[in-house]
């Protein structure tokens, strides 16, 4: 009994993140003890957090074997126009906006939504560069940019 007790506390101190449903009070303020340990797949992640600069990416391997691919950072962007429907990769200059936080906004994070400065003019990001590995955007027009 002593030796699964300790298997069990190490199965817990290696996933940090944990997506589970468990509670630690009751709502008596009792304590709940835990029916089961945690499992993998409630094993959550730390956000990628793609900056501007040097393409750098990460493989994490996900749930069923599928593997998703993390941009740590990128400068370039596949930016489509909506009126001429083309697309092409350009440079990104700046992030401009982030209204996802406002620590991203300060620090220039790249997530689907900031809206990013580029060769071809102002765009905003509508793929998911932690989880696709990839930053798409969209034009925006001279009335959005205000």
């Amino acid at each position: 009994m002593i030796v699964l007790k300790r298997i069990r506390s190490e199965r817990e101190n290696e996933m940090s993140v944990w997506h589970g449903s468990s509670r630690k009070r009751k709502l008596t303020g009792g304590r709940k003890r835990a029916n089961r340990v945690k499992r993998k797949f409630e094993q959550g992640s730390f956000p990628a957090e793609t900056i501007l600069g040097k393409p750098r990416t990460s493989l994490v391997r996900g749930c069923g074997g599928n593997i998703k691919v993390k941009a740590l950072s990128s400068n370039f962007a596949s930016v489509t126009n909506p009126k001429s429907g083309k697309t092409g990769r350009t440079e990104i200059v700046r992030v401009v906006k982030n209204k996802a936080n406002v620590d991203y906004n300060r620090r220039g994070v790249i997530t689907r939504g900031a809206e990013i400065e580029t060769g071809l003019g102002l765009a905003r990001v509508t793929s998911r560069p932690g989880k696709d590995g990839v930053i798409n955007a969209v034009l925006l027009g001279k009335e959005e940019k205000s």
